[in-house]
């Protein structure tokens, strides 16, 4: 695994990891996205056993230029703008939650607590930087085998770790779409019993999950997921009110849900930017045609 890790910057957070005498790793997205041959990230994710702060401190003062720490003190994270990279240092934790809420409560934890408690298991993956094990890939959940496949699973109970984070659900369904994977039955099954819990996610987060699955090559997919899990049915049922065919003086009229789709799809092909907002969606709604455009 180390031809992944020709940056030069994994070069200095290894140094300065050694130096400090912190486990460290990268982890997530940016390994998942390397495996899958994607274009390059510019975000990192940097997770260490130990002060994540204290190592992005050390790595900036070590960069030239000497970029600036962004503390996130609440949170236990620093971030460094280096060039074009966008680099995050967390020290591993694990985290509980209440019914009310998706923040939650951290400590300090190991590797493994860090990889369970994260969202699916093609981003759990994570290379190490340390010089004496340097490109060794941690795997516990199979995350490699689940990226040959093409599945969207969480590493630990579907149901746990949906209600936890609500959010997560709305995710499962943008990465099976961006990615064109499925998601494992179990995690259908678990989306659909906890999507009212959808009710405790901002406004922002879902529209800013949404904006990802409408940019996606095939958005029509996510929307179908999002349907039959009844996700949709949580913050936009005027869309789901759509569904069916309508009977007007004994003649049936076209599934307006469906169309709507399509008319995206075809959307889709010619635009790669959202258009403007309509209450919790980013397209726009017009009545009259009773279509989307």
């Amino acid at each position: 695994m180390i031809q992944h890790l020709q940056h030069k910057i994994f070069k200095c957070i290894s140094e300065c990891a050694d130096e400090l005498g912190l486990e460290t790793y990268v982890i997530g997205g940016y390994v998942r996205d390397l495996l899958l041959k994607r274009k390059e990230p510019k975000d990192i994710d940097i997770v260490c056993v130990g002060s994540g702060i204290e190592l992005a401190k050390k790595v900036a003062h070590k960069l030239h230029g000497k970029p600036k720490v962004q503390v996130f003190k609440n949170f236990g994270t620093a971030m460094v703008n280096h060039k074009d990279l966008e680099i995050e240092f967390v020290g591993a934790r694990k985290e509980s939650y209440q019914k009310d809420s998706r923040k939650p409560s951290v400590e300090n934890g190991s590797l493994e607590d860090d990889q369970n408690r994260r969202d699916f298991t093609i981003n759990t993956l994570a290379l190490c930087l340390n010089k004496d094990r340097f490109g060794e890939l941690l795997d516990p959940f199979n995350g490699i085998s689940d990226l040959e496949k093409g599945i969207i699973r969480t590493p630990l109970d579907p149901d746990i770790t949906y209600s936890d984070d609500p959010l997560r659900m709305m995710r499962a369904v943008r990465f099976a779409t961006q990615l064109d994977f499925t998601i494992e039955q179990s995690s259908i099954e678990a989306i659909e019993r906890n999507a009212k819990r959808l009710e405790i996610i901002s406004q922002e987060r879902i529209i800013d999950e949404l904006n990802k699955i409408i940019l996606a090559e095939i958005p029509s997919k996510g929307f179908k997921i999002l349907f039959n899990t009844k996700l949709l049915h949580q913050f936009f049922p005027e869309f789901v009110e759509l569904h069916g065919v309508e009977v007007i003086k004994g003649k049936k009229h076209k599934d307006n849900f469906y169309h709507t789709l399509e008319v995206l799809e075809n959307l889709s092909k010619k635009h790669r930017q959202p258009m403007v907002e309509m209450g919790c969606t980013t397209t726009r709604y017009c009545k009259t045609r009773n279509e989307t455009i």
